[in-house]
């Protein structure tokens, strides 16, 4: 059993089934995607920072005195289908969804007992959100479904108190944060809690090590859940089960830990923003460049997405949706269930990415460039005279290629028209008997 200290959380061994995935969805969806304005943060920018840009569309475009909750009811949700969800999700490519059950503003997607009148049973879409996508999820896929829940609230008087107290007191985790992350996994048996939100408390007033033990000894999911590292101040990137370290996390290199890098297709917002450009979402080429950079590199790659209020998947994030799926259909081999390789990046040419698949002893060099000469030199495999096979995933015939020396290998890649091309935005080359 564990203990709720650290340092028997820590050595928890991660379930297998995450290091596996390799790619998931985030989904950060709530009442600000109803102003869906500037960010998810709109109610404390607003009302707090008091930004210009916020507080001159709420004078423009609501009546005085209208209020956040004021929001709270125009939350409607009458186009949310999770089967059509499902559906998109499962199209991606993912292997697991990460649902914001409640983010930092404190309603929540279900009816929690909670969060009275200030949840979507009672208010707005007037449904349980939160069961009818765990539910078409586990009917509909074999994706690992998962929750983000927010510890802190921004406004909530219970929090305050407790922080002008110098957190001292704790009504409001023993009341509100706890209780609820107890409810959502028992009702819902989440495989991934993605906490998040300290408000600078540390994890003692949060009881993390407290409700982590639980989670792992005695809860509904203690075999297959994962938990991230975000428990309270001070333990993001050195407690938890999986790394998160930052928003939009990319080291670049190996990790001693299982690590997660997240990043919105919306590169200013997770939730909806209706005053979005076309430049501000990722093209889906730089999503394949970070998922073959993350997972080369030992981490998970959480794509982020925002629905709108009333419950749609916009086109652009669905397209970026469809399109990683497409790429994984071909590319797959070399994202799922592989490893890190000895070396991630290739040191001749830019833009090459490898990983390791254990079971059939392949390398896969992801080339986010294909070279105008049909030419690949790489500098990192060793290749054996008259074993070597090289395969471009995809295309059926094996490639020619001659060694450089004691390391590296030229590689004559296949003359192909834009139509007989496995895909279009980044190739895997499947090395098999290389040193």
């Amino acid at each position: 059993r564990y203990e709720p200290t650290w340092d028997s959380l820590d050595a928890r061994p991660l379930p297998a089934w995450f290091d596996e995935a390799k790619f998931g969805v985030f989904i950060h969806w709530g009442v600000f995607s109803v102003p869906s304005f500037g960010s998810e943060w709109f109610w404390w920018y607003w009302q707090k920072e008091k930004r210009e840009p916020y507080v001159k569309f709420m004078d423009t475009n609501y009546p005085p005195g209208f209020s956040y909750e004021d929001f709270g009811p125009l939350f409607t949700a009458e186009f949310f289908d999770a089967n059509q969800w499902t559906d998109i999700l499962k199209a991606s490519g993912a292997k697991y969804v990460v649902l914001t059950s409640k983010h930092h503003e404190g309603f929540t997607l279900w009816g929690s007992k909670y969060s009275w009148n200030w949840n979507a049973v009672d208010v707005g879409p007037k449904r349980d959100l939160v069961a009818e996508l765990a539910t078409s999820v586990r009917n509909r896929t074999d994706l690992h479904f998962g929750l983000y829940h927010s510890l802190f609230e921004w406004f909530n008087p219970l929090f305050l108190e407790d922080a002008t107290n110098a957190f001292k007191t704790r009504k409001f985790p023993t009341s509100k944060s706890l209780p609820e992350l107890y409810e959502i996994v028992t009702k819902y048996q989440p495989e991934i809690i993605w906490s998040d939100g300290d408000g600078n408390a540390p994890d003692t007033y949060w009881n993390s090590t407290g409700f982590l033990a639980w989670l792992y000894n005695d809860s509904p999911v203690r075999d297959t859940v994962v938990t991230n590292d975000r428990w309270g101040a001070g333990s993001i990137c050195a407690h938890g089960g999986f790394y998160t370290c930052s928003d939009r996390y990319n080291p670049g290199h190996l990790l001693p830990r299982k690590w997660e890098s997240c990043v919105s297709v919306d590169r200013g917002s997770w939730g909806y923003r209706r005053d979005a450009r076309l430049p501000d979402y990722l093209a889906v080429e730089d999503l394949v460049q970070q998922l073959a950079e993350t997972v080369s590199c030992g981490g998970n790659l959480l794509m982020n997405i925002g629905p709108t209020h009333d419950g749609r998947i916009p086109v652009v994030f669905e397209e970026r949706l469809r399109q990683v799926g497409a790429w994984l259909k071909v590319n797959g081999e070399a994202i799922y269930g592989t490893k890190p390789w000895r070396a991630q990046n290739d040191t001749l040419t830019p833009g090459v990415w490898y990983t390791f698949s254990p079971e059939e002893g392949k390398v896969n060099a992801i080339f986010l460039n294909w070279p105008v000469s049909g030419i690949l030199e790489l500098g990192e495999p060793q290749p054996k005279l008259g074993e070597t096979q090289v395969k471009l995933a995809g295309y059926k015939e094996l490639l020619k290629w001659v060694a450089l020396g004691e390391k590296g290998m030229v590689i004559a890649l296949p003359q192909l028209t834009p139509q007989q091309m496995p895909c279009q935005w980044g190739w895997t080359l499947q090395l098999t008997d290389v040193n």
